[in-house]
């Protein structure tokens, strides 16, 4: 018996952050987030489940996985086995072959662990028809990578933290379709294109442990979620993007006072933070978010981007700058990678 199926997923970067967890095994965060699911920045991915596969065979962007490594079993293969305990009747006997392939930076701060979950758990919905909701899709992704319960919609989404120890009400819900503001805008400005020393995982558990500005952090989130969700609704774009960067600076304040301390910024992330400041004194309404990595964001609308893209190239060592709006849902496709 053979089951293949493909699933695409666009990345998303979050507008009010997730950092931290209170359940490692089943990636139940402390907070609740809000993120914008991006066009052209995605994951394709296809995986067939076989009888006749004598092992999981992993390949991400033409490199096989060695399925002894630790950090495969930290991440792909916690996720089939977490399948494979959700779903025995379907999975439980049948080894997998996954092969994956993400149009930018992997592991860079562009949150390809989100793309990534997202459209493997399409693709495996997919291939062993389970008929999954959105809501489940959402639970499914999330055990794989946190943010990637946010990638299986477009639009503007809010990922629920939740309560139960089982996870049950932790999953993402769409806030907006992307058709709602269809003039958002978010530059991507590529710094590094390099993989990051620290992952988000381990930068997450090490920052909950010591940073004494974390439960503070905790403490601001709930406003920052009223308020970007008001913004988005009502399409006020000083309110998002404000309180988006003061959230994004909050969370890299604990991280940078963790011991020992997680900077992710290199020179060019400093510059164009100056420049969004600096651009923003001149009548250029924009702001900017970071998540775990060097990588700058900056928000606008439309009719700022051109002005905004020809001062970024003013800056040394960007090595791309992507402009995108908010994307798709996470889609099945017809188109293989094997």
């Amino acid at each position: 018996m053979t089951k293949k199926a493909s699933a695409i997923a666009n990345s998303n970067i979050a507008l009010v952050k997730y950092w931290g967890k209170r359940n490692e095994d089943l990636i139940l965060p402390y907070n609740s987030s809000i993120s914008v699911t991006l066009d052209k920045i995605y994951t394709h991915t296809t995986v067939e489940f076989s009888e006749n596969l004598k092992r999981d065979i992993i390949i991400i962007n033409d490199k096989e996985i060695n399925t002894q490594d630790s950090e495969y079993e930290e991440y792909v293969g916690r996720f089939l086995k977490k399948l494979r305990e959700l779903y025995p009747n379907k999975a439980k006997n049948l080894n997998a072959k996954i092969v994956s392939r993400n149009n930018f930076p992997t592991a860079a701060g562009l949150a390809s662990s989100a793309s990534g979950f997202a459209a493997l758990a399409l693709a495996c919905n997919e291939a062993l028809e389970l008929n999954l909701s959105k809501k489940e899709l959402s639970i499914l992704a999330r055990l794989g990578s946190g943010s990637a319960c946010r990638s299986i919609y477009g639009g503007f989404v809010e990922w629920r933290k939740g309560i139960f120890e089982d996870g049950r009400d932790s999953y993402a819900e769409q806030i907006a379709t992307k058709e709602h503001w269809p003039d958002f805008r978010i530059i991507i400005c590529i710094t590094s294109s390099k993989e990051k020393k620290i992952k988000s995982r381990a930068g997450m558990k090490q920052t909950v442990l010591t940073s004494p500005f974390y439960k503070a952090w905790l403490e601001t989130i709930e406003e920052d979620i009223r308020l970007v969700k008001k913004g988005i609704i009502e399409k006020d774009f000083k309110l998002v993007g404000s309180v988006a960067e003061l959230n994004c600076l909050r969370m890299h304040s604990t991280m940078i006072t963790t011991k020992p301390p997680i900077i992710y910024w290199n020179g060019a992330t400093i510059e164009i933070i100056n420049l969004v400041l600096r651009l923003r004194e001149e009548g250029i309404e924009c702001y900017f978010t970071i998540d775990a990595g060097p990588q700058v964001k900056i928000l606008c609308l439309e009719e700022f981007v051109k002005d905004i893209v020809e001062r970024i190239k003013e800056v040394n060592e960007i090595e791309n700058i992507i402009i995108t709006s908010p994307g798709d849902d996470a889609k099945v496709t017809n188109e293989h990678l094997f």
